[in-house]
């Protein structure tokens, strides 16, 4: 399959600079130590906190996500709301331990609209995932995984810098240009949103599926 060129990263500025000392190597620690004090775009005003990536520094898988939402913001962990539990559930169908892949987001921050009491998730736009990129880019550099899961539409356009299909692309692996495939899917989140419960539960069998997929893939 053709390569897709990767986009370039945005200048990197201010407290965002990660350099390690001459002998050393920046940890997925020190990174996301750094990303605490992000002001890369203006997320950060309204959110909690950074919720960073997490699992091993060297896991072979890395799936990528849109952003946080609500629960994950006051936990200060990815994919731990009702999403996450879809995610974790299926993971385990598929025979992938969690404990063993790097869990991230495209945005590290939750943007939100507020709604009474609540807090409704709201679609990061370009420029706030171009912005993110450069976190994500730095993930994937000290991980070095050997395949990367897009779940859903940002995910996918901020691993390959631009749109994309993802129900048309769904299932296929892109190898970018600097060697790393990326498999798209949906973001579990989808699952959430089907109303008749045949539906929800067809949609769940397909990304149950997808998730074998990966498994397999992760064995060539």
């Amino acid at each position: 399959m053709a390569a897709t060129t990767q986009a370039k990263a945005p200048a990197r500025r201010g407290s965002d600079d990660i350099e390690p000392t001459p002998g050393e190597k920046a940890s997925i620690g020190d990174l996301r130590e750094a990303a605490k004090a992000c002001r890369r775009c203006p997320l950060w005003r309204n959110a909690t906190q950074t919720v960073f990536g997490e699992g091993p520094d060297s896991a072979e898988l890395v799936f990528v996500g849109e952003q946080p939402g609500d629960q994950e913001d006051l936990a200060g962990k990815p994919f731990v709301g009702p999403a996450g539990r879809i995610f974790d559930a299926t993971l385990e169908d598929a025979d992938i331990e969690r404990q063993k892949v790097y869990v991230t987001n495209a945005v590290k921050h939750f943007k939100f609209e507020p709604r009474g009491k609540r807090r409704i998730h709201s679609k990061p736009n370009a420029g706030e995932v171009q912005a993110c990129r450069w976190w994500l880019d730095k993930e994937l550099d000290l991980v070095k995984p050997n395949l990367v899961v897009a779940l859903g539409a940002t995910a996918a356009q901020s691993l390959l810098g631009k749109a994309v299909p993802v129900t048309k692309m769904r299932g296929e692996v892109i190898e970018r240009e600097d060697g790393l495939r990326i498999f798209i899917t949906i973001h579990p989140s989808f699952i959430l949103r089907i109303r008749e419960q045949e539906d929800k539960q067809a949609e769940r069998e397909r990304f149950l599926n997808d998730m074998r997929k990966v498994r397999r893939l992760m064995a060539v």
